[in-house]
């Protein structure tokens, strides 16, 4: 969803393209088909749900046909990861392939050998550490929680922003608040989780035993297969890393 002289312009399809995703349920089955995919357009063209649906549904509100609500729906089910891992911004990976960005991005650390490594920021601790004691929690209260905000700590978003790209956080819903009488109100919002509470320690680090090198080669040899036009510069953007990429 680029910004082209100040108005944000959609890409996507009509509705009677091949290649459109109707449904939720046809997304999800083309994310785990996939492997994994970024919700808004980017360098990669294709790449994206935003470019394989309808541009006047986004937004609509219609659970049945926008793609914005079908993020809600996608985290809340569990079976595909939701957050910010491709350059730092949003999108989508399988159950399959989430060990793989796991390895790679976390470069075999779980996030207490990385703390003690002097690896992790202290902010990113703080977070973590309230991740230690409630299983999930909404954004807002994990802000207080972790010490940011008034008078506290700066540099909320950019560190869950971060702690999403090292696959250490996922979001695990999106919710209204409640009032003390226990009434919603107001817009849905994310509810954070660690993968581990969705997918399980032994699935998520599974490939710990693999070169996290390999396992970004595998990442990135998958795009190409997929995606034959994208570069090796576009996807060294698009997953932040020093990728070896060797054509095959």
């Amino acid at each position: 969803m680029p910004n082209e002289n100040g108005t944000w312009v959609m890409y996507g399809v009509e509705w009677d393209d091949p290649e459109c995703l109707h449904t939720v349920d046809e997304a999800i089955e083309y994310i785990n088909e996939i492997g994994f995919l970024p919700l808004f357009k980017n360098e990669i063209p294709g790449f994206s749900l935003e470019e394989r649906t309808v541009p006047e549904y986004w937004w609509s509100g219609n659970p049945i046909l926008d793609p914005w609500e079908w993020r809600e729906i996608i985290a809340r089910r569990g079976d595909i990861a939701y957050g910010k891992f491709f350059n730092k911004k949003a999108g989508f990976i399988s159950k399959e392939w989430f060990p793989y960005f796991a390895n790679y991005r976390r470069d075999g650390y779980d996030f207490d050998a990385l703390w003690d490594d002097e690896k992790a920021s202290r902010r990113q601790k703080k977070v973590m550490d309230v991740l230690e004691i409630c299983d999930e929690i909404y954004s807002n209260e994990l802000k207080q929680k972790a010490g940011f905000g008034k008078g506290g700590e700066k540099g909320f978003d950019g560190t869950i922003t971060d702690l999403q790209m090292m696959t250490y956080l996922t979001v695990r819903d999106f919710r209204q608040r409640k009032n003390k009488i226990g009434e919603a109100y107001g817009w849905p919002i994310a509810i954070y989780t660690k993968p581990e509470n969705i997918y399980g320690r032994d699935h998520v680090t599974s490939l710990y035993s693999m070169n996290p090198a390999e396992s970004g080669k595998a990442i990135a040899e998958h795009i190409m297969e997929v995606y034959p036009i994208a570069t090796e510069k576009q996807i060294r953007k698009i997953l932040r890393g020093v990728i070896t990429i060797y054509n095959t």
